[in-house]
């Protein structure tokens, strides 16, 4: 089993990992750097998401070259993690939520282009990807069972918002999206749950609460709070994702929903 894992801010190396570092891998898409090594018994490939030393803002992040460099290399799942703005006042920052959903309407890349790996009229395999819930099951149980092990405070289920950065949100986009049920919102992972649907890679993902958005609390969260638990969040991952890989079952994962191709 060959397991990618994509890490962002405050998690540009995983504890657990001893790997060798990043290598440039080159796709059709442009260059991912990726990481290559063990977690207890198992092959991962991890990607930093922003790169060593926050290289890249949300706005930058090389989406479809990461996700196609993993599939290239053929891993069998991915676990994503991201820290997060939570906009439910009753998620205590500092803990974690394994989502079940997503809001991500613009469907677009930080470039502007359309969210997909079908790029080029005619290409084989190009399609549709048809779901009922984006995230795979399996992976989301794993998950959720390494965080009981661990402690780890964690809700199970929640809708994630993916909002474009580099900027935060103003008030009223953000009471919006609390009106259509979103959980907790960050600036990565809206497209990496699409991309991985297309590719047929199983994919979870699980936030980590930093703070509360802007108008969720009455108190807004100090800059300095949210950048203690950014540090934080790394170590909670490092746990998380070491534990859920080990509980991986490789003859339950399948790719999320179907496809409809036209070729």
């Amino acid at each position: 089993m060959r397991i990618g894992l994509i890490t962002g801010s405050g998690t540009y190396a995983l504890p657990a990992l001893h790997a060798a570092p990043p290598e440039e891998i080159p796709t059709r898409y442009g260059a991912a750097q990726v990481s290559s090594g063990r977690i207890g018994g198992v092959e991962v490939l991890h990607v930093s998401r922003h790169r060593r030393g926050h290289q890249l803002l949300s706005s930058a992040v090389t989406h479809r070259a990461n996700i196609a460099a993993l599939r290239d290399r053929s891993v069998d799942a991915i676990l994503a993690v991201t820290v997060c703005g939570a906009l439910d006042v009753a998620l205590a920052l500092g803990s974690l939520v394994v989502f079940d959903d997503l809001h991500f309407l613009a469907n677009r890349l930080p470039d502007g282009s359309l969210c997909t790996l079908h790029t080029e009229p005619g290409e084989p395999g190009r399609g549709h990807w048809i779901f009922d819930r984006p995230f795979s099951e399996p992976l989301r149980r794993a998950l959720l069972d390494s965080a009981a092990e661990n402690g780890l405070g964690v809700r199970d289920g929640g809708c994630y918002g993916h909002v474009d950065g580099p900027r935060f949100n103003t008030r009223r986009e953000i009471l919006m999206l609390q009106q259509a049920g979103v959980t907790a919102v960050s600036q990565t992972a809206g497209p990496e749950t699409v991309l991985a649907g297309e590719a047929e890679i199983p994919y979870a993902l699980a936030g980590y609460v930093t703070d509360y958005a802007n108008g969720v609390s009455a108190d807004a969260t100090p800059v300095e709070e949210l950048v203690r638990l950014v540090g934080a969040s790394t170590d909670a991952f490092g746990r998380l994702l070491a534990g859920a890989i080990d509980r991986i079952d490789p003859s339950a994962l399948a790719p999320v929903g179907t496809h409809v191709r036209w070729d």
